[in-house]
This record gives C-alpha cells, sequence and structure tokens, in this order.
C-alpha cells in the first residue's frame, strides 16, 4: 500500500481500538475518576510513572492536574516520578533501575495519596516494584496497562483499579492510555467543580 492508504489503515486501526476500548473501559474509568477526585478533594497527591511512552504519558497526566485541563481551576497536587534525572539516575546507578520509582513513592508518599503506574505491557520491572511500595505506603493504584495485564493485574487489590486497554499493539494502547489520561482529567475537572461556567456537555 502506498503512504497515503499506510495513513488511513492506521487511522482505521486506532479508531477500531478506541471503539473496543470504550466498552471494556467505561467502568474501569469511572470508578478511576472518582477515587481521583475523592482523593484530591481531601488534599492528597498523585504521583504517576512509567517507562518510554508512558513516562510521557505520566509527565502529561500530571500537568494537566497541576496547571489545567480545559477549564479555570486551582492547581491539583501531582507529580510524575519520571522527570527528576538526577534522582532517577542515582537510585539505578546505587541500587537498581528497577528501584527507581520505588524509592520515590516510598520518599513522597502518604496514605490516601494515588499512584498512576502505566506500563502497556504490564511487565515493567521498576513500575512492578512501585506498585508494591504504594501498597506498603498506604496507597491506592490506578494501573494503566494492555494485552493479557502481565503480572501488574496480579498485585492490584480490590480497592485499586486496572484500565487494561483490550489491544496487543503497543501503539493502539497507548493511544488509548491518553485518551483515558484526558477522561480522568474531565472527570476530575467535572466532579471537583461542576457548575463552572462554559462547561463542555
Amino acid at each position: 500500500m502506498d503512504a497515503r492508504e499506510r495513513i488511513r489503515w492506521l487511522f482505521t486501526e486506532s479508531i477500531d481500538t478506541k471503539r473496543r476500548a470504550v466498552e471494556a473501559l467505561a467502568v474501569p474509568l469511572a470508578r478511576a475518576g472518582r477515587r481521583l477526585a475523592a482523593s484530591l478533594a481531601a488534599g492528597h497527591k498523585v504521583l504517576a510513572c512509567g517507562n518510554g511512552g508512558s513516562a510521557a504519558d505520566a509527565q502529561h497526566f500530571a500537568s494537566e492536574l497541576l496547571n489545567r485541563f480545559e477549564r479555570e481551576r486551582p492547581g491539583l497536587a501531582a507529580l510524575a516520578l519520571t522527570t527528576d534525572s538526577s534522582t532517577l539516575t542515582s537510585i539505578a546507578n546505587d541500587y537498581a533501575f528497577e528501584q527507581v520509582f520505588a524509592k520515590q513513592v516510598r520518599a513522597l508518599g502518604r496514605p490516601g495519596d494515588l499512584l498512576l503506574a502505566i506500563s502497556t505491557s504490564g511487565r515493567s520491572p521498576n513500575v512492578l516494584a512501585a506498585v508494591e511500595a504504594a501498597h506498603a505506603c498506604g496507597l491506592g493504584v490506578i494501573a494503566f496497562s494492555g494485552r493479557d495485564g502481565g503480572p501488574l493485574g496480579g498485585l492490584l487489590t480490590a480497592d485499586d483499579v486496572e484500565v487494561r486497554v483490550p489491544a496487543g499493539n503497543t501503539a493502539r494502547i497507548q493511544e488509548v492510555h491518553l485518551l483515558a489520561i484526558h477522561c480522568l482529567c474531565d472527570l476530575v475537572d467535572h466532579t471537583l467543580h461542576p457548575d463552572d461556567p462554559g462547561t463542555p456537555p
């Protein structure tokens, strides 16, 4: 196929994945949105982590909460654990790369906070270690995964929320993860500020 045909095919694949995902993810995303809003309203914070494209998603999510999403509102406490190169490299050098998020969770997390753990495969060792650290410190977990969920799904408790994209292609999973992040930001905004003027439908 030529370039234009391939682009149309890629768009169609992404659209089809999102159509399948909405049936699987509407309920867990609604639950995750309620958990986020309740935690933030109570003065807690959200820590976010992931690798590669998922690291970018963690930063995107934190910036939308801390700054703003689609409306003016006070900033919300959110921190991506992927951005401090000195912290990441010192932990990786002194201990192991698998601990780069877990040590930050243990240092920064407090009971009532939430961890957004992002792994398209559900198999990233440093994300798994972060989830274990979150539980040890009294944090709830919202996990973004794909495929079969990997070991990540098995670490979650009944109080945690898994948003598992029903797809096997990493790019398609990441595209749905980005939409899921925007869904969570929208739900938080509309839960915490339901009467603001100019609210989209």
